[in-house]
């Protein structure tokens, strides 16, 4: 059923005008899955014109017929959460149980917007003058075009077309080049649920062509919005492209998030809560634990439990049962985890465990004694790395976690609850856990 290969526009599935295609292979063991095409601007421009044609229609659909749409795809995606699961753990490399996760909160997203579909909630505004009233109306924009990451290439266009199309947008959607299967796949359940043609259009492309489509979104003047999750500086140049047409732009880009375990904390939690958040698909989300701190009175106690849950990880094959540690994405980003462990060393940082690749894999690894000037505390990791250090005050430990332009997410752990009001309001980040 989902064994896809084409591009899904206008609810038909085409091969790329061109005529060309690319590979997408497993991560975990280099194994070709499946050749699928390469769409380029060509197919580009057709799925924007389709979009553009179905929102005068889907516009004036009512909510209630918009809900019912979301939520039979809701219901779908967990009909089909086991094959759907297997396809992403194949393509993407994260453990079965995770994918499964996955699919199950993409499903979660449909049937919350089915719901919130109901509610466009207006305003009604006092005038000045006598007799007279202001009111707001919530209309739809228009086209969305929609730039997906690698890292959750189901809940990623889940949670995205999910909002659009409660609003009574319409939608293209560009997988990531490491990761299309799932996003047909994802089409193939839009297609079940009778979603009206060109409502939701799927574009895979592989890297050679992914510029000259992202610009194209971000230039057409069909397209009245861009969404994009993925790094920073693509998200700068998206940006860019779309402040020539005034394009409105929404962004989910990079993260440096800081863990802080201040001393009132319970130790065994904020360990628990660490492993999940510093090692979950293998340390590749942008709102993994990046800069960990711990107060220097249960420094200790923390790292020798922290070193102990990390040492019951395994790694592998996402397929089989046991493993907790799938593959880095592709060799270029595992080659990045690696020098940014080697530089790290080479800047004074302490090796507790791991730092050694085993295949496509990365050890879980541990590394104390880091400084902010280091590789592993300034970049973005995207992997199964820990930095670890301390400090002496919380004024020390906010003022250090502040220190990053990317803001994304942040977690602490504490017990004292004027000092949880205190840090929460004070961490400069747009997610506090």
């Amino acid at each position: 059923m989902f064994n896809l290969t084409q591009g899904y526009i206008n609810g038909e599935w085409r091969d790329s005008i061109s005529g060309d295609t690319f590979e997408v292979r497993n991560p975990f063991n280099d194994e070709l899955i499946e050749t699928i095409a390469d769409c380029g601007i060509e197919d580009a421009e057709l799925a924007i014109d389709e979009a553009s044609k179905a929102f005068k229609v889907w516009r004036k659909t009512t909510p209630k017929v918009r809900s019912g749409y979301l939520r039979k795809i809701g219901d779908l995606l967990l009909e089909h959460k086991d094959a759907l699961a297997a396809l992403m753990t194949k393509e993407q490399g994260k453990p079965l149980q995770e994918a499964a996760g996955e699919v199950a909160f993409s499903a979660g997203f449909f049937h919350f917007f089915s719901e919130e579909c109901k509610r466009p909630d207006g305003e009604m505004i006092p005038a000045a003058a006598a007799g007279k009233q202001f009111m707001t109306l919530r209309e739809p924009l228009g086209v969305a075009a929609m730039v997906l990451p690698w890292n959750f290439p189901i809940g990623m266009p889940a949670r995205k077309v999910a909002a659009a199309l409660a609003a009574g947008c319409t939608c293209v959607v560009k997988p990531a080049e490491d990761t299309p299967l799932i996003s047909l796949a994802f089409a193939k359940i839009i297609e079940m649920a009778e979603v009206p043609s060109g409502v939701v259009n799927v574009l895979p492309c592989s890297r050679n062509k992914v510029q000259q489509v992202g610009t194209l979104f971000c230039e057409s003047p069909k397209v009245a919005v861009v969404s994009f999750t993925g790094s920073t500086e693509v998200g700068k140049h998206l940006y860019s492209l779309c402040g020539k047409s005034v394009k409105r732009v929404a962004l989910e880009l990079g993260g440096n998030a800081p863990f802080i375990v201040f001393k009132s904390a319970d130790v065994d939690l904020a360990v628990q809560g660490l492993m999940a958040a510093k090692y979950r698909n293998s340390g590749q989300t942008c709102v993994t634990a990046n800069r960990i701190m711990v107060h220097k009175d249960i420094y200790e106690e923390f790292l020798e439990k922290f070193k102990a849950s990390t040492s019951t990880l395994k790694i592998g094959n996402g397929a089989e049962s046991g493993t907790t540690q799938g593959p880095i994405i592709n060799e270029k980003q595992l080659n990045r985890v690696v020098r940014i462990v080697a530089e790290s060393l080479e800047q004074g940082a302490k090796l507790e465990m791991g730092g050694k690749t085993e295949g496509c894999c990365y050890l879980p690894t541990i590394l104390t004694k880091v400084t902010p000037d280091m590789a592993c505390w300034k970049e973005e990791i995207f992997g199964p790395v820990a930095a670890i250090g301390s400090f002496d005050s919380e004024e020390e430990a906010v003022e250090e976690a502040n220190n990053s332009d990317r803001g994304l997410a942040g977690y602490f752990f504490s017990r004292d609850y004027s000092q949880i009001w205190r840090v929460a309001k004070a961490l400069e980040m747009g997610m506090v856990g």
